[in-house]
């Protein structure tokens, strides 16, 4: 609905409902409370609650209560999930004004997504293990001899790790230079660690590895915010992937739901982003002083945006090469 009415139709609506659950990936402390407090505060007609889950995790839950007819979530925000919600068709269509300000490529065409956060995919090295000068800088630097079995990535999950750094090289580079290019990274020994990419890093900062690849490039800085031995390295192409918002299909709380939708794609909810350590997707909203330097555009590097559909149509095959080449 466009009307020049929207909003208040919209309050009206979510002062009848009373309530607003959004499922997220996002971190509690970090943002998902500061969140529910900050919508709690706008609206303070709203019982605002939250639930924090992987992609898969999320998925599950949310398939699983649609099933039942007894969805709990309002509102989906999250990476890695969107592909699936899309091909699951599951999620509403719905408009917002605040729309208007955001790229096309950060908007599905059908409108059942939209962007709220980026996440560059990137590395970490130990700072003292690996000198500046030494730190690679795209993808074929990996495969210099002094790397061998010093590099870590994630194993498993699609939107990480082992598979991010496949299925970007496919999308960006095709599957003949990616094979080539896999053999010889197989040949460095890289070690696939079942376990967060937050986990990975924090390895890399122990001195256990000296390189993770594939992890989200914000983990190392705010690790070296606490001053310990780690910082993040952009290896091109750069991987950039969206977290997107939707409203299910069947929602208890329709108006609700899109006021948070309308929150989190405002100039108010992507500045409560940025001043809690996200990537806001904004334009003209950039994120902390310091996590500029692993946004590509402002350090001059090529980023590629990994669709939530590339991402999907893309992980089969990625999936099959990991097996063939680090297994």
């Amino acid at each position: 609905y466009k009307g020049p009415d929207r909003q208040q139709m919209l309050v009206k609506g979510a002062r009848k409902e009373g309530k607003l659950v959004i499922y997220s990936s996002m971190i509690i402390n970090q943002m998902l409370r500061p969140l529910t407090e900050a919508f709690g505060k706008k609206y303070p007609f709203l019982e605002v609650k939250y639930w924090r889950g992987s992609s898969g995790k999320t998925f599950r839950k949310v398939t699983a209560e649609m099933r039942a007819n007894a969805l709990v979530a309002d509102v989906i925000e999250g990476s890695g999930i969107t592909g699936r919600i899309v091909k699951a068709k599951i999620a509403l269509p719905f408009y917002s004004p605040e729309l208007a300000a955001y790229p096309k490529k950060y908007r599905d065409p059908n409108r059942v997504w939209a962007t709220t956060r980026l996440r560059y995919i990137g590395g970490a090295y130990n700072t003292k293990l690996v000198a500046k000068a030494e730190v690679p800088q795209t993808m074929e630097d990996l495969l210099n001899p002094k790397w061998k079995g010093k590099i870590a990535w994630r194993a498993g999950t699609s939107s990480s790790g082992q598979m991010i750094v496949i299925t970007t090289l496919l999308l960006a580079w095709g599957d003949e230079r990616t094979e080539t290019f896999l053999k010889a990274l197989a040949k460095q020994n890289v070690v696939p660690l079942h376990m967060s990419n937050r986990g990975v890093v924090d390895r890399v900062i122990e001195g256990e590895y000296w390189l993770a690849i594939g992890a989200s490039a914000h983990h190392p800085v705010i690790s070296a915010r606490k001053g310990a031995p780690v910082a993040p390295m952009l290896l091109e192409p750069v991987p950039t992937l969206n977290a997107t918002i939707s409203i299910l299909k069947g929602v208890p709380r329709p108006h609700a739901a899109m006021l948070m939708v309308d929150y989190l794609l405002s100039v108010e909810g992507q500045k409560l982003l940025q001043k809690q350590g996200y990537l806001p997707a904004r334009p003209g909203v950039p994120p902390a002083e310091d996590l500029r330097q692993i946004v590509p555009s402002l350090v001059g590097k090529k980023e590629f945006f990994v669709s939530p559909k590339a991402l999907l149509t893309t992980t089969k095959k990625s999936k099959k090469l990991a097996k063939k080449y680090f297994r």
